[in-house]
């Protein structure tokens, strides 16, 4: 963002939370972890465990019923940073990103890493 600034372009960064979407649909994550697993060494397979990639998945059911489907929240951000005089340095779209993941950003690392 800084390094284009030079060159008269402004980069707005849009940092949406979890919404309902293909990319983040548990099935076909499963399938691409699943595909994925498969693929590793055994060592690799036998460090993490098996207990690990579904714990994994079962994580991601549980969040999945807390993702957000008004995606006009993503793009109405788009479209100010887009059609704006003055638009802003970053835009976050959705609850979560909003009151999860925007006050995390402000907190020391290792509190970040513990919660």
């Amino acid at each position: 963002r800084l390094e284009l600034r030079n060159f008269g372009v402004k980069v707005c960064v849009i940092e949406p939370g979890y919404f309902k979407t293909m990319i983040t649909n548990v099935e076909n994550l499963e399938r691409n972890f699943r595909s994925c697993w498969e693929k590793l060494p055994g060592e690799i397979k036998a460090s993490y465990g098996e207990d690990y990639l579904r714990h994994f998945v079962a994580t991601l059911k549980v969040m999945q019923k807390s993702y957000a489907s008004n995606l006009s929240l993503v793009t109405n951000c788009m479209e100010h940073a887009l059609t704006s005089l003055h638009p802003r340095t970053r835009y976050s779209a959705g609850w979560d990103a909003k009151l999860l993941y925007l006050p995390l950003s402000y907190l020391p690392s290792a509190l970040t890493d513990a919660l």
